[in-house]
């Protein structure tokens, strides 16, 4: 008799007829490595966000080292919406040229740092 988790492990191991599809990155366009895959809140769970999106890791920290969860929440809730950004253009062009796996930490911006403004963000 097999027991339960042996059972489990026989029912999730892929059969040789089933594709294993490559997953990838809605920010920078590159094939995601099951070593690399993170999990993104397009609205983060603190404002409220409930679905997500597998991106890159190094994509993943970069975004939440550039922006707020605010940022995210009201202007930046979509793959597209970051794309856009001209912070993000010049990460996405940068990262494009390193390989599927590669990782560095990212940084906290500077921006980010700094006590934000009376008004928040969105006064400026």
């Amino acid at each position: 008799m097999i027991g339960k988790i042996r059972r489990k492990l026989i029912a999730l191991t892929p059969t040789p007829s089933l594709k294993v599809v490559n997953m990838v990155c809605p920010i920078c366009d590159r094939p995601i490595p099951e070593s690399q895959k993170d999990a993104h809140h397009l609205v983060p769970k603190s404002k409220g966000g409930k679905s997500t999106e597998y991106l890159h890791r190094i994509c993943h920290r970069q975004i939440h080292a550039l922006f707020n969860e605010t940022e995210l929440a009201v202007k930046l809730n979509t793959a597209a919406a970051l794309q856009e950004h001209p912070e993000m253009q010049r990460f996405i062009h940068w990262v494009k040229s390193k390989p599927n796996d590669f990782y560095e930490k990212a940084r906290k911006s500077s921006r980010l740092k700094e006590k934000p403004p009376k008004g928040g963000f969105l006064a400026q």
